[in-house]
């Protein structure tokens, strides 16, 4: 299962990458990866004319998203789009950060899973 996440250089820029998480046999249920463990959740509503300029992420964490979209900017301006059954990896908790906003003026709800900070993919 890919997943795209941001994250932060050496420099303080922010980046897209992805990372893969394998999946293995699970019989009748279909493929699992295996467990990570998670810190908190935390259940979210981000108004219609949400547009957040540069901040870093308050944790590493996974994003969920459940209704809505959003456009989220990276340093070098990259700019791409995720919307409902979209999951993204923040770790850019320092440097520049990145940009979000919601688009098509709809509210968005989402899921934030705070990791533990030895948590590897």
């Amino acid at each position: 299962m890919n997943i795209t996440r941001i994250y932060n250089d050496e420099y303080g820029k922010s980046h897209f990458g992805e990372i893969t998480i394998p999946l293995k046999d699970g019989g009748p249920i279909g493929l699992l990866s295996e467990k990570f463990d998670a810190d908190k959740i935390i259940f979210r509503e981000t108004p219609a004319d949400y547009d957040f300029k540069w901040h870093t992420a308050p944790a590493r964490q996974f994003l969920f998203i459940i209704k809505g979209r959003a456009e989220f900017t990276v340093s070098n301006g990259e700019q791409r789009e995720f919307g409902a059954g979209d999951v993204l990896l923040l770790e850019d908790t320092e440097g520049q950060g990145h940009c979000s906003k919601a688009l098509n003026n709809e509210v968005r709800h989402s899921i934030f899973v705070t990791l533990p900070d030895e948590t590897i993919f």
